[in-house]
């Protein structure tokens, strides 16, 4: 076993020591045989010899401990000094590569502000020109209508030689239309330049967003409502996944809850004049909602057929579509509140209330909304008639689009907005831009995306009586 440069030294101390102790024993040996024994000059010379030796092993001992001591730290601080030198190197790898992002993503901000600037000329550029080829669209309206009564001079003139004056009339007049011609021409060219100018800017500005959403790492932060309005959760009853049979004509699940059933699930209705179906019924504090939509994970695919939504499609204790058939037959009896319930990534609540009413097959189940209540932007048009439309029966797209198929999943469009609640599931992962546009989010008109995680759509009528 190796010693430590401590041991080394009470080595040393106590080799000293021994060896005074033996330089004075030796001492008080040889003076007390001085007189019996031999002469003093050969005493004195074999003790001095003796105590050589012994501070000479000792000595010896010594040297070796501490070289071997010596040996062992200049290995130990060449080891450290390896470590530094690599961490050293690391540090100043990571701080270049850090720079190099913080400098690409600062020249991508620049970049994507300045095409953004450049968008905004353009497009005042383009509405500028647009006005002026309105305007020489008028003037050349009015030169035809000259042209035309100068055509009839003309016919005139076949059997009636024009005067001098008459013809210099019609050449100036000809050649000024041709001049205006060129002039429409010229601007029609320069506008479609613009147009092609415009269009490869917002590609650009689509692209930089792109690689802004990859390097910045705040998607969810942006496309998260805010936290502090959140609403508070309302306390349910407990939940019970069972189908109960009522007794009786049940109309919806608020005269459920107010006949003594207080536990959320499954349950059947027979609103009046309609066949009894299963609902689930949501009881909240105070009173209970017929659940028609509900989204929590992405398990159901909701890109279905217009009949699929007619009739309803899902599972009644998981994802589910109850069908427009059935939410037709319960609003027909009074009037009702459609509440809207969101719950974004970041596991903020939203909700939104709309004073609502729902047409029949007839009008394909025209809705119209009026917002009542909410904790979130409105992103549905109010007081509008929205039929609902599905890709396979499309009658709400305009100019021959359709809205459905290319947003997926059955809603009432109106100008095929982006808000769907029917839309494709998109976890926050997915950043391809045609997911997203086709994804589930909420998004007001004036206003950002919001991504959902979770959604749930329900009714409450306003006044029980109408059911008496």
């Amino acid at each position: 076993k190796e010693l430590s440069g401590a041991e080394n030294m009470k080595i040393l101390l106590v080799f000293l020591f021994i060896a005074s102790l033996a330089f004075s024993a030796r001492a008080e040996k040889d003076h007390s045989f001085f007189d019996s024994a031999a002469s003093p000059e050969a005493k004195s010379r074999f003790a001095m010899l003796d105590d050589v030796r012994i501070l000479a092993n000792g000595l010896l001992q010594l040297g070796h401990g501490l070289k071997d001591f010596v040996h062992k730290t200049k290995g130990q601080m060449n080891d450290i000094f390896q470590k530094l030198y690599i961490f050293d190197r690391s540090f100043y790898e990571l701080s270049l590569q850090t720079s190099e992002i913080k400098e690409e993503e600062e020249q991508l901000r620049q970049t994507t502000a300045r095409l953004q600037i450049n968008n905004e000329e353009i497009k005042n550029l383009s509405q500028e020109m647009n006005s002026k080829i309105e305007d020489l669209i008028l003037n050349k309206i009015q030169l035809q209508e000259k042209v035309w009564g100068l055509e009839d001079k003309v016919t005139k003139l076949a059997i009636i030689q024009p005067s001098m004056q008459e013809t210099k009339e019609i050449s100036s007049l000809k050649a000024f239309v041709e001049q205006q011609d060129n002039h429409i021409k010229q601007l029609l060219k320069t506008v479609e330049d613009q147009h092609v100018q415009l269009d490869r800017q917002h590609n650009q500005i689509l692209e930089l967003e792109d690689k802004l959403n990859h390097i910045e790492l705040q998607e969810l932060t942006d496309n998260s409502f805010p936290g502090e309005h959140t609403e508070p959760e309302a306390i349910p009853s407990p939940v019970h996944n069972a189908t109960h049979r009522a007794d009786g004509a049940i109309p919806d699940c608020t005269a459920l809850y107010t006949s003594g059933t207080w536990s959320s699930g499954v349950y059947t209705i027979k609103p009046n004049g309609s066949e009894a179906f299963d609902v689930y019924c949501e009881m909240k504090a105070g009173t209970s909602w017929t659940v028609i939509q509900k989204r929590v994970d992405g398990s159901l695919d909701f890109n279905q057929t217009w009949d699929a939504y007619t009739n309803g499609f899902g599972d009644l204790n998981e994802e589910f579509w109850l069908g427009l058939n059935k939410i037709y037959s319960i609003t027909k009896q009074g009037d009702y509140i459609l509440r809207l319930e969101l719950q974004d990534w970041r596991d903020n609540k939203r909700y939104i209330e709309y004073a609502f009413s729902l047409g029949g097959p007839q009008t394909q189940y025209t809705l119209q909304l009026s917002r009542v209540s909410g904790s979130i932007p409105n992103a549905l048009p109010e007081q509008t008639q929205l039929r609902f439309s599905t890709a396979d029966h499309d009658l709400a797209g305009k100019d021959d689009f359709n809205c459905p198929e290319n947003y997926l999943g059955g809603w009432w469009h109106s100008e095929c907005e982006e808000t769907n609640l029917n839309g494709k599931y998109v976890a926050p992962r997915s950043r391809g831009r045609l997911d997203r546009s086709k994804g589930l989010y909420w998004k007001p008109r004036k206003g950002r995306y919001y991504l959902l995680k979770s959604t749930q759509i329900m009714i409450h009528p306003t006044d029980l009586r109408s059911f008496d």
